[in-house]
């Protein structure tokens, strides 16, 4: 008679614990089935969601991401840049006057400064490209007089291009948004 080598066993066995396991997943209370006894007022339409004055919590508005950022508050004061160009153009420097105003306005916030470019180019190129042009965006901010630590660059490149797009969306491509970010 012969015997049955070990590692064949182990599989084995291990097809049969598999085999043998729980087919149906058990049924979860709900919330307001764990409530503690004797609270039989609590029901989602009398649950207050309030923060406790004094508390550093704030409720999260739609405009905020889960990373803390906001792309929305300044989304209109986006820096348009020309082809393979990282100088800021006079047309669009009142939209940094703009977001100088704004930080100053709302000391608590910074600004991420997310170089981007078109398509064409390599992806090397590009990160390079749009790196040049956070860091020019966050000098002029500086020269207006914002702090040097409520800006951070940050370069997209090409990652977000549109490929093989027309002039007038590749001219959408060439900026530098400011996205609003909570302090650290």
């Amino acid at each position: 008679m012969k015997l049955v080598s070990t590692p064949l066993c182990l599989v084995l066995a291990s097809a049969v614990l598999t085999l043998a396991g729980c087919s149906q997943k058990p049924n979860r209370p709900t919330p307001l089935q764990t409530a503690p006894m004797g609270n039989s007022n609590l029901n989602p339409s009398n649950v207050d969601t309030s923060l406790a004055p004094g508390t550093d919590l704030t409720q999260r508005s739609d405009d905020w991401d889960p990373n803390g950022l906001n792309r929305a508050a300044l989304a209109g004061n986006t820096v348009y840049f020309d082809f393979d160009q990282s100088a800021i153009k006079q047309a669009e420097r009142e939209k940094l006057k703009a977001a100088k105003e704004f930080l100053d306005k709302n000391p608590t916030y910074r600004l991420v400064l997310e170089g981007h470019c078109d398509w064409r180019g390599t992806a090397e190129y590009n990160l390079g490209l749009g790196d040049r042009r956070a860091a020019a965006v966050k000098k002029y901010l500086l020269s207006l007089g914002v702090v040097a630590d409520k800006l951070e660059t940050l370069s997209k490149g090409s990652l977000e291009a549109a490929k093989n797009a027309d002039e007038a969306t590749m001219g959408k491509d060439r900026r530098v948004d400011l996205v609003v970010s909570k302090a650290k």
